[in-house]
């Protein structure tokens, strides 16, 4: 459980360091997805979530 926390923990110094860093971009990058449909962000997910799975099982065994 300890592991779960530090995982959400560093997600969030991440996410705040990419709005600490470059508010702008990360405005333009928002503004970008909202453009896009939303079948395309459920496919960038799923891949995503899929290879962040792959590299998790990877790294613990």
């Amino acid at each position: 459980m300890q592991d779960l926390f530090s995982a959400l923990c560093l997600v969030a110094v991440l996410e705040g360091l990419f709005l600490f860093v470059a508010p702008n971009a990360w405005k333009r990058m928002a503004g970008q997805l909202l453009a896009m449909p939303s079948a395309l962000l459920r496919r960038m997910g799923a891949v995503t979530l899929g290879a962040g799975l792959l590299v998790l099982w990877w790294l613990r065994h």
